[in-house]
């Protein structure tokens, strides 16, 4: 009974919470990111050397001094790599936050107002959509240059279909339920109903959506810097880290030179993931909790 009484009486948040902690792998994740996240941020700090100078022989073994081995002109594996997840992560981000705005107000306004502008909205929507996704973005590569910057407008500005179809859609459910139409009958300003009433209850479904957008941008970082279309040397991200795997050699005999970049890759994108599924899982009502 006490129980029930504590369930019954807490917050929304603590519902998900609660209910995200029973998804096992998807709190083992958030624990990994974090862990993650903490070692990219304070990668100044723990790097045992600047990750652009030369400090050791060309191509080393790991040992005791250089932890990961040292790449093909003496620079430490172990300093890039902290440094290219920060530059990984940051692409991730950022590239999801631009992707999330603009879908998110395009949304709104195509859920909403309706008519001709829903229908001018979609159909840009569905034109972009109608690209293969990769060529799309291979092209913008081709045709800006390459960096960091550029990577993440690229990508920001192409992942935004998806988010906008879904906020429509959660919009023009929500636009026909009574306390919207009791704030239009009560002459409540639009931005009010738009950004404080319709906005507020489809958040929990654009979070979900947006931890695959940052996974998917990871992924795409990754695929451009190894093409050479992405970040660029000497500034290290795990797309570039890889780039040397190209070589038989380095595949065969150096394998320090790839393994580490390409599995941490592997494990952010497993790990966004598996909190997004756990995220999921937690904001929808109608979960049941499993024992």
């Amino acid at each position: 009974m006490k129980r029930q009484t504590n369930i019954t009486n807490e917050s929304y948040l603590q519902t998900v919470w609660r209910r995200f902690k029973h998804h096992h792998l998807g709190v083992a994740s958030l624990i990994l990111l974090s862990v993650i996240c903490l070692a990219a941020v304070l990668a100044p700090i723990i790097a045992p050397h600047d990750p652009d100078a030369i400090v050791g022989p060309f191509s080393e073994a790991p040992s005791l001094r250089f932890w990961l081995g040292t790449d093909q002109i003496g620079r430490d594996m172990l300093s890039r790599l902290l440094y290219a997840t920060r530059i990984s992560l940051l692409v991730g981000l950022l590239a999801t936050a631009i992707s999330t705005a603009v879908g998110v107000v395009l949304g709104l306004l195509a859920g909403y107002f309706g008519g001709w502008l829903d229908m001018l909205i979609m159909r840009f929507t569905d034109m972009v959509m109608s690209f293969p996704y990769i060529l799309l973005v291979l092209v913008a590569a081709a045709i800006f240059e390459p960096g960091l910057w550029s990577i993440i407008l690229i990508l920001g500005f192409v992942d935004w279909p998806g988010i906008a179809r879904l906020v429509r859609g959660n919009v023009l459910s929500l636009r026909e339920t009574n306390f919207v139409k009791g704030d239009i009958v009560a002459g409540m300003p639009l931005r009010h109903i738009l950004f404080s009433e319709i906005l507020p209850n489809t958040v929990a479904p654009i979070l979900v959506y947006a931890t695959s957008v940052m996974a998917l941008s990871m992924l795409d970082e990754a695929s451009l810097s190894f093409l050479g279309m992405g970040v660029q040397p000497p500034t290290a991200s795990l797309g570039n880290m890889l780039n040397s795997a190209q070589s038989l050699t380095v595949l065969t005999k150096q394998p320090w030179l790839w393994i580490p970049p390409g599995l941490l890759i592997v494990i952010l994108v497993v790990a966004i993931n598996f909190v997004g599924d756990a995220l999921r899982d937690a904001v929808d009502p109608t979960a049941t909790l499993r024992r």
